[in-house]
Parts: C-alpha cells; sequence; structure tokens
C-alpha cells in the first residue's frame, strides 16, 4: 500500500505501523489489492483536528478521525455494500485522506480501559471504511459498518469496541 504519512504531533509513535495494520486489514476484508492502493494519514492533535472538523463538517470541536473520501462510494440504497473504487490513469486506486487527533483518541481509550494502539486500529479501521463508502448515518448502513468493523477488528484479536 502507499501510505503518505504525516505526524503533526511528536506522541505519535508508532503511527504507521498502526496505519498499515489497519488498513491493510480493511483492503483485505473488501478484497483490494493493498499494492494498488493510496491512502494519506495525519497525526494530529485536538487543535489541529478541530480546525480541520470546523473548515469541513461546520463542527467547532475536536473529534477522534476524520475521513475523506477521494470518490463518493456510497451506495444508493441503505444497507448495502458501498460500490467498489476504481483504479486512476496511473492503476493506482487513491483512496482519501484520514487525520487523526492524538489527544481524543488517548482520552477515548482512557476512559473506557482499552489499550491506545487497539483504538488507534480501531478509528483507522473505521476512517478506512469511511473511504471505501460505508458510513453510519442511515441505520442500515451503521449496522452494516459497525458489523464490519468488529469482524475486521477480530481478525486483528481486538475485542469489539461496541461492547462496553
Amino acid at each position: 500500500m502507499n501510505l503518505e504519512l504525516t505526524v503533526e504531533d511528536n506522541r505519535w509513535q508508532g503511527l504507521e505501523a498502526l496505519s498499515h495494520k489497519a488498513i491493510s486489514a480493511v483492503l483485505a476484508f473488501v478484497e483490494l489489492d493493498s499494492e494498488v492502493c493510496e491512502v494519506s494519514v495525519l497525526g494530529c492533535d485536538d487543535a489541529r483536528i478541530a480546525d480541520l472538523n470546523t473548515e469541513f463538517r461546520g463542527k467547532p470541536s475536536a473529534t477522534n478521525v476524520l475521513s475523506w473520501p477521494a470518490e463518493d462510494l456510497t451506495p444508493d440504497e441503505p444497507g448495502q455494500v458501498p460500490n467498489a473504487p476504481e483504479p486512476d490513469f496511473t492503476g493506482e486506486i487513491p483512496l482519501g485522506d484520514i487525520a487523526i487527533s492524538f489527544d481524543t483518541c488517548l482520552r477515548e481509550a482512557t476512559d473506557v480501559g482499552k489499550a491506545m494502539d487497539d483504538h488507534v486500529i480501531h478509528l483507522l479501521v473505521h476512517g478506512t471504511l469511511h473511504l471505501l463508502g460505508y458510513d453510519h448515518i442511515r441505520d442500515p448502513d451503521a449496522t452494516l459498518m459497525e458489523r464490519i468493523e468488529v469482524e475486521i477488528l477480530g481478525k486483528l484479536g481486538i475485542d469489539d469496541p461496541y461492547k462496553v
């Protein structure tokens, strides 16, 4: 996989390895060749992600992860699998960009007593699924996305994040 990693917060130790692990697991699940997929990941802090959340979603607050798909793959019918991404003229499949905040991830992991790495992998899986057209706005889509997240995380040896 072509992973473009930008780390703006030096507390993000190991983000590259976690990104590869999470994104590769998602790509394997949806049967995409990871060798031709491109993803950009930004490791930042709450201030930066709050700026991004304000700019792109009109929500002036920090969040854990944001995603910007390279193309809209959302299915027409709720609960259906999204459309498959197509390679560009170079033969690569640009999937899009993910930003993840260290502060929010650490706070959330601490609050629920989870290992930081497991929580980060979950959020990167979640963000990658968004790049592939999965969403959780419509209930049937949320059910599908959550089921897939749990299955992928299970294959990685990470407990169901939705069972608290």
